[in-house]
């Protein structure tokens, strides 16, 4: 096995590994065995587990930052692009075990670190573009202030991680994340974005029910 396909395959398989599990409950001889190679071999290419998470974290971090530049190219406009972006939003998170951040904001520093610059960021910066875009475009409201809008939805997403407030338990995760972006998008539109907003909603229940 090449260098650079040894390294992607550890990557991957931990990255997969810590969104099922969390990070803490995952040790370096689980990323092993699903990377199919030794102990070893895996200390070739990363001293330490703290190391491993942190590239992990920035590999994840570049590839979410290219999807979210793919629909800013692709959306037709700024209510597409926001809907298409929270169903990307819900693919990754969706899929992640709700002690992942918890995990890593005390166990990983640096990762933590990159954590809140890619939230502040691409994310947050996408949003606040976005809603510039749909103020523009006449879809969303002329007096919303865009910085404190995508603060607020950037922590009502992470909000969902907070088990104190959302016990898994008593939530259907996926359905509460549904609900705040609903709540959220309906906070923006102006009378001609709801109509458009409708109009997306009805294309996509009709394409689910086909």
């Amino acid at each position: 096995m090449k260098k650079l396909e040894a390294k992607e395959k550890i990557l991957s398989s931990a990255e997969e590994l810590f969104i099922q599990y969390g990070i803490r409950s995952v040790t370096m001889d689980d990323v092993a065995r699903e990377a199919s190679m030794s102990k070893k071999t895996l200390y070739q290419y990363f001293d330490n587990k703290d190391g491993l998470v942190s590239e992990v974290a920035l590999n994840h971090f570049e590839k979410e930052t290219k999807e979210f530049e793919d629909i800013f190219k692709e959306a037709k406009d700024a209510i597409h692009e926001i809907i298409m972006v929270s169903q990307c939003l819900r693919n990754h998170v969706f899929r992640m075990n709700p002690s992942l951040l918890y995990d890593m904001q005390k166990y990983h520093g640096k990762a933590w670190d990159q954590y809140l610059e890619f939230k502040q960021s691409t994310i947050r910066g996408h949003i606040e573009r976005n809603i510039e875009r749909g103020k523009k475009e006449g879809f969303f409201r002329e007096e919303i202030d865009a910085r404190v809008l995508s603060i607020l939805r950037v922590e009502g997403v992470q909000l969902l991680f907070n088990g104190k407030i959302f016990p898994r338990e008593e939530f259907d995760f996926p359905s509460v994340q549904l609900q705040i972006l609903d709540h959220f998008i309906h906070g923006l539109l102006t009378d001609k974005g709801r109509k458009k907003y409708e109009e997306y909603m009805n294309l996509e229940t009709t394409n689910h029910t086909l």
